[in-house]
């Protein structure tokens, strides 16, 4: 097997483990569906995987992740989940610290996922959410604070 394929196996053995101790006992690697990629993991219903792994991701940038993204969403709807969801690994956090790695979402599937079940476990409320400021100004500016530029003196 080849390195880049090697890491990759690795990682999704990794989240697929996880996965099983913590909801999900079915979940399994994937295989390859060749040009209708349906994700990297099955066995959770409703979830579409992605992961990311070795350099490329510990070294993601952000035009990485919107580009995962992307390719995330085309996963999703070919395989008919509900959400798609990216892993990417942290550098310095190994297969068996799956828990430490980032998980991406877009902005509506995170919304899905918060709007689907309340109350939230207080456990995870303190938890930081990761985004840029300017998503973070548009947010507030939907949500009637502060003063929205004009889109077309913006221009």
């Amino acid at each position: 097997m080849s390195g880049p394929r090697a890491i990759g196996t690795r990682a999704e053995t990794g989240v697929v483990r996880y996965l099983r101790e913590h909801g999900w006992p079915d979940a399994e690697r994937r295989a390859l569906a060749g040009g209708n990629d349906l994700g990297d993991v099955t066995g959770t219903p409703g979830l579409c995987w992605e992961i990311k792994s070795g350099r490329v991701a510990e070294r993601a940038t952000d035009g990485d992740i919107v580009r995962w993204l992307d390719e995330t969403e085309t996963e999703r709807e070919n395989s008919g989940a509900d959400l798609g969801i990216l892993i990417t690994k942290r550098a310095g956090y190994s297969a068996e610290r799956v828990g430490d790695w980032w998980a991406h979402l877009d902005l509506m599937t995170l919304f899905a996922v918060v709007s689907a079940r309340a109350p939230l476990a207080p456990t995870i409320l303190g938890e930081p959410v990761r985004m840029h400021v300017s998503t973070l100004v548009e947010l507030l500016h939907t949500a009637g604070y502060g003063t929205p530029l004009d889109a077309e003196a913006v221009a």
